[in-house]
């Protein structure tokens, strides 16, 4: 039937006649592309989305209630059809305006101005982000893209969300999602992986906050805020004095600091111990990526995060197991050349305990750093590639036994951030190449005498990283803290394979490949018996 100039502009559309809608209860009809679900109700026609929002199912197959309330009868969804509410708190259901002309139903298919529709995607991704829905998270963030969002804004809602619950800083979600948006830059026209690695990276933020209550940022008490000095800001990190390391980044921001004003700073600070098992640092070279990629934004968010995670980061070095580190890095460049004049050797390090790891890196300390640098990466890898597995299932082990596969991944993550910014900062080499012998010689009483390299190895290391990269994405692991591992120890051995010999290479690959492809035992269930027992009762 032919439409007035009048109801065209207003982009009404001719549905059904009333009589066969009154005839049929409930009619799908298809209007300018759409599925339209179609009701008699005690109220006049109403109309809706015939797709469920919540799976897809056709809501012309639901049931309707004497008061307009739908039921999708396959997971029991209700929505208002007066109001397109959600009566459980998930995604509201899309209903169009209806109108009677004598004997037909039209409906107004306009779609709501981009302001609207924008608003409403992140309204929703914020119901979903505060309960966890890791499939309506997806579902928001392809609604904000289909409705041509930025996508991006997603992570900058869920930093805004979520910074200010993190009662300790920073946590393995911003990380990784640094390491997913580098994923999603790498893939810009497959819309499944972009989707997966910006759904990935919002939903860990979430669950890391969830339930948690805000810890606002107190500014120093003694003063307003002032302007950037780093040497203040590295005292407070020092003394663990929150409200003036934060006054200080403000500080800076308020006067028009940039990430990389900062960074100096930041990386002293996270190489001033052996910080949180080397954690502040891989986080540093995580920030300054987000904040560049994402925008000032989420500078102060970001910023105050990594500075209150660095503030309470453990300092391994001043526990009994790891206090040579100290002694060690005053006698760096003060012993004699003939006693640091030994040529790096990655087996120099195999089976060594920390002290003499530490020992053994002064004696190389005359070395090129870069050399010194992927000598202990490579030992690192050997530790990795022959982790005894068994360890795993040892009951009756020491705290200091509680040693599984993340443990030695972190050699290599750390290795990453040590050469990134040791390269940009040369006079904290020192730092970095003593932890990563911190790292070696803590894991080595752990590894078994075969390496099982034949196993490992790649054919292609670029192809092996390809082969490596499609199944993190699509990693099937139900804690994110496994599937962050897996995506930052794979993009960081890649990025270092592609500037070291490949010799060295071959090694650092195929122990990130023994890595993803064996078994891992995350819950301690007899261990963690027999540990309280004995605690409770020495207490």
């Amino acid at each position: 039937m032919a439409t007035s100039p009048e109801i065209r502009d207003q982009q009404w559309q001719f549905a059904k006649s009333l009589a066969e809608l009154r005839e049929n209860k409930v009619m799908l009809v298809r209007v300018a592309g759409k599925q339209i679900a179609l009701f008699d109700t005690p109220n006049g026609p109403r109309a809706c989305d015939n797709r469920c929002p919540h799976e897809g199912y056709p809501l012309s197959e639901g049931d309707l209630s004497k008061d307009c309330q739908l039921t999708c009868n396959w997971h029991n969804w209700k929505f208002d059809l007066d109001t397109g509410e959600n009566l459980y708190g998930g995604d509201r259901l899309r209903i169009y305006p209806v109108a009677v002309r004598g004997d037909e139903v039209w409906l107004d298919i306009t779609d709501p101005p981009f302001k609207v529709q924008y608003a409403a995607c992140i309204n929703n991704l914020r119901d979903a982000f505060d309960d966890h829905e890791y499939d309506r998270i997806a579902r928001e963030i392809a609604r904000l893209t289909h409705i041509g969002g930025e996508p991006l804004d997603a992570l900058r809602h869920a930093i805004e969300w979520s910074w200010e619950r993190l009662e300790f800083g920073w946590t393995h979600a911003y990380a990784g999602m640094a390491v997913w948006l580098q994923l999603y830059d790498e893939h810009p026209h497959d819309r499944e992986i972009q989707l997966a690695c910006l759904t990935e990276s919002v939903a860990h933020i979430s669950f890391d906050v969830l339930r948690q209550k805000d810890y606002p940022y107190a500014n120093d008490p003694d003063g307003d805020v002032g302007e950037w000095d780093e040497s203040v800001f590295l005292q407070a990190i020092e003394n663990e004095d929150a409200s003036r390391a934060v006054a200080c980044i403000r500080g800076g921001l308020g006067a028009g600091l940039q990430v990389r004003d900062f960074e100096p700073a930041l990386t002293q600070a996270a190489l001033a111990h052996y910080n949180d098992f080397g954690h502040s640092l891989i986080y540093v070279t995580k920030a300054v990526a987000l904040i560049e990629r994402l925008g000032e934004q989420v500078a102060e968010p970001l910023l105050l995060s990594l500075t209150r995670e660095i503030l309470f980061a453990s300092r391994e070095d001043r526990i009994p197991e790891f206090r040579g580190y100290t002694k060690a890095l005053t006698q760096w460049g003060q012993l004699t050349p003939d006693l640091r004049d030994i040529q790096p050797k990655a087996a120099h390090w195999r089976k060594k305990g920390i002290n003499k790891a530490l020992a053994m890196t002064i004696k190389c300390s005359g070395a090129d750093p870069g050399l010194l640098y992927q000598e202990l990466l490579q030992a690192n890898a050997v530790n990795l590639l022959s982790f005894d597995i068994a360890q795993q299932d040892k009951v009756r082990v020491s705290v200091s036994g509680n040693v599984g596969w993340l443990d030695f991944t972190h050699g290599l993550t750390f290795a990453n951030a040590v050469r990134k910014q040791c390269t940009r900062y040369p006079s904290l080499w020192p730092q970095g190449l003593l932890q990563m012998a911190c790292f070696s010689g803590r894991n080595a009483a752990f590894t078994t005498d075969d390496d099982d390299l034949a196993r490992w190895r790649p054919n292609d290391i670029e192809q092996g990283f390809k082969e490596l990269i499609a199944e993190v994405i699509d990693h099937g692991q139900p804690e994110y803290i496994i599937s962050v591992h897996w995506l930052k120890t794979v993009l960081a051995a890649r990025e270092e394979c592609r500037q070291l010999p490949d010799e060295v290479g071959v090694i650092v690959f195929a122990s990130v490949n023994r890595f993803i492809h064996s078994r891992m035992r995350r819950r301690q269930v007899r261990r963690t018996a027999h540990k309280s027992i004995n605690f409770v009762e020495k207490a």
